[in-house]
This record gives C-alpha cells, sequence and structure tokens, in this order.
C-alpha cells in the first residue's frame, strides 16, 4: 500500500530532477545571492528610502532573467511600469482625494495600460503600483513613492550586476543539440517510411502517418532555442570568448523547415495511397523499391549532417538514389496512365526539392535532380 503512495512522488521527484538543469541551478544561486546583497545593502541608502528596504529583494529578484539582454529589457519595463502606476497615483493626489471611486479608476485605467502589452512581463507592477502608494502610502505617498523607487532600483541594479559579472548565460550549445536532434526525427521518420514501402503492403506499421505535427513542434522548439540562443549572446560580455555562426544557424533551420515540408508533403501522399485519405491515390507497387532506397538515402544523409567527412559520399548516394527513380519514372511513363503514376511521381519531387534544400547548406548542386526533375514535371 506504501508503495502506491510513494510512486506518484518518486515519479514527480524526477521530474523535477531532470528539470533542474545546470544552467537554472546557476540562475536560482544568483538570484539568491542578489537577493541577500540588495537586502544587506538597502537600508543604507539615504533619505526615505531606507524606511522601505524590502523593495530592494524585489528589484533583484524582476531584474534575474535568464539572459543578460532579457534582464536589461525586463527592468526598463519594470521601472516603466512602476513610473506609470506612480503618476496615476499622482493624479489621484492632485485632483482629488483618494476614496473607493478614485483608487479603483487608477487601478482600472492601470490595468487597461498593462493591457496593451508595451511593459512586458511586469505590466502589472502598473496597477499594483498605483494601489500601493494610494492605500499604502496614504498621506505620505511621496516619500513612499521615491522610497519604492528608489529600493526597487537599487535591486535592479544589483541584479543586472549579478547576472553580468556571475557566468552569464549562453545558450549556444543548446542550438547544436536541438538542431541535431531535429535532424535524427527526420531521418528517423524518413527511415520509418522507407521500411514501410519495402515490407508487404499496407504495411501493418503506421506510426509514420500521424507524426506531421510532431515535426512542426520540433522545428518550433528549434526556432525558440535560436531566438534564445541569439538573445543570450547580447550585451555578453563571454560572446566576445565563445562564438558560434547563429547566422549559419538560422540558415540551417529554414532548410529543415523546407525539408520538413516536403517531408509532411510524400507522407499525405502514401497514407493517400494506403488509405485513401487525405485523398485517394494509386501507388503502383514495382515502384515502391525505388521509393524505399530513395528515402533511405535521404536519411542516411540527415544522419551524416554533423560528420563532416561523410556528408559528400551521402550526398552523392543520395543524388543518384533520386536519379534513379526519376529515370525509372521516365521509363514507365509510357506503359502506365498518369493516374497511376501521380503518386510516385509526387514522391520523386519531393525528394528532389529535399535534396536541393540540403545542397544549399551541403556545399551540393543546387538542384540535384537537374533534367530529370524537369522531365518529370512536363510528364
Amino acid at each position: 500500500m506504501t508503495s502506491i503512495f510513494l510512486t506518484p512522488v518518486k515519479r514527480t521527484a524526477w521530474r523535477m530532477k531532470s528539470q533542474i538543469t545546470r544552467a537554472r541551478s546557476l540562475q536560482a544561486a544568483k538570484a539568491a545571492v542578489a537577493v541577500g546583497i540588495a537586502w544587506s545593502v538597502a537600508p543604507y541608502l539615504p533619505g526615505v528610502a531606507d524606511n522601505y528596504p524590502y523593495y530592494a529583494p524585489l528589484g533583484a529578484l524582476v531584474s534575474m532573467y535568464p539572459t543578460l539582454m532579457g534582464s536589461v529589457r525586463n527592468a526598463l519595463q519594470t521601472l516603466g511600469s512602476l513610473a506609470i502606476g506612480i503618476l496615476l497615483a499622482a493624479a489621484v493626489l492632485l485632483l482629488s482625494d483618494p476614496n473607493v471611486w478614485t483608487i479603483s479608476l487608477a487601478v482600472g485605467v492601470g490595468a487597461l495600460i498593462a493591457a496593451t502589452g508595451w511593459f512586458g512581463a511586469n505590466r502589472e507592477f502598473i496597477p499594483v503600483t498605483a494601489l500601493f502608494v494610494l492605500i499604502v502610502g496614504g498621506p505620505n505617498a511621496d516619500s513612499y513613492s521615491i522610497g519604492y523607487l528608489e529600493q526597487i532600483s537599487l535591486g535592479i541594479v544589483i541584479g543586472l550586476l549579478i547576472n553580468m559579472l556571475v557566468f552569464p548565460t549562453l545558450s549556444f550549445d543548446a542550438v547544436g543539440r536541438q538542431l541535431s536532434n531535429y535532424r535524427s526525427v527526420l531521418a528517423d521518420h524518413l527511415l520509418e517510411i522507407a521500411e514501410a514501402l519495402a515490407e508487404s503492403w499496407p504495411p501493418e506499421r503506421d506510426g509514420w502517418a500521424s507524426r506531421n505535427d510532431a515535426l512542426v513542434g520540433v522545428s518550433r522548439d528549434v526556432r525558440a532555442a535560436l531566438h534564445h540562443a541569439d538573445d543570450s549572446r547580447k550585451v555578453n560580455p563571454r560572446a566576445r570568448i565563445h562564438r558560434r555562426d547563429l547566422n549559419a544557424d538560422y540558415a540551417d533551420l529554414a532548410a529543415l523547415e523546407t525539408v520538413t515540408f516536403h517531408v509532411r508533403d510524400l507522407t499525405d501522399v502514401l497514407a493517400g495511397a494506403v488509405w485513401g485519405t487525405p485523398i485517394n491515390v494509386e501507388l503502383r507497387p514495382e515502384l515502391r523499391p525505388s521509393l524505399s532506397v530513395a528515402l533511405d538515402a535521404v536519411a542516411v544523409l540527415l544522419r551524416e549532417w554533423d560528420a563532416e567527412t561523410q556528408q559528400p559520399s551521402a550526398y552523392s548516394a543520395a543524388v543518384d538514389a533520386s536519379a534513379s527513380l526519376m529515370t525509372e519514372l521516365d521509363e514507365r511513363r509510357d506503359s502506365a496512365p498518369a493516374t497511376a503514376m501521380g503518386a510516385a511521381a509526387a514522391i520523386a519531387m519531393d525528394v528532389a526539392r529535399i535534396l536541393a534544400a540540403l545542397g544549399t547548406r551541403l556545399d551540393g548542386p543546387a538542384d540535384p535532380a537537374g533534367d530529370a526533375s524537369t522531365r518529370l514535371t512536363s510528364s
């Protein structure tokens, strides 16, 4: 009985352990140090600010973002939110007395301004600051506003310094891993289709037919990782030492997204040949072996992307397989009606376009199918 209750706890603990990465642990440690320093320094601010030392740790927290550029952006948006909230409270104090109506009006206007999204993730500081100044500040709203703003600013400065001086995060490694995973996912998908074409028909395994949306999800994850890496290098002194050509990574991603488009297309064509959905097409059985070889060759090429010494041979093999497929289609087009060749022709064109996209990133020819694709289109 005890094990039944402990199993969910163990599963949750394992999930938490997998999510606590080295970078997140470092960020948590920096946040703790920044809060401690801000709390220690806050009482030494001159004037009325020393009456509100608890706001300095809050400022340190809001400035602790995973990237330096994100921290600066978040800090500026937070200070802007505070300024707008204080101005709203000042307008109430100048034009009227704080009461249930004027306080509600100030908070409502602040919420509307926050809803514009101009002030980022901390936009809710606008109505909260207006409320705090009018209710907590009360008759001392002016000194409260000054102390609040000064202590938050102190915490932000401390947080930015800690974030900049203590191993500011660079997310370059994640980009390489995500791109490599993207290629592996595409290669696995094509290999499974190639194996399905080589087996008995209709194929027993049908998992490949339902993974189109998953391919888009992987692409989205890679693009998010690239954006994060690009953001992490801005105003980051470590970026001058640890360099990575993110423009090349964006070009690789664009090529892989083109590959994904054609992989999804040929997947739909094959699904139509097997189950009649989303469109009902015919795939001649004598063409399946050549299609299988071509897709297998493309899968191998995607797997060999990271191994520079293997790229030329893998690319040449894929181009040869595509050319052989085109030649076979040319030879058979006079002996079969066009409708019977449609599925194979569509897949062959997808393979040719995939190789063209990969060729731009692997120093291959722009159109690996050459005149064969032109002949196929004209037919």
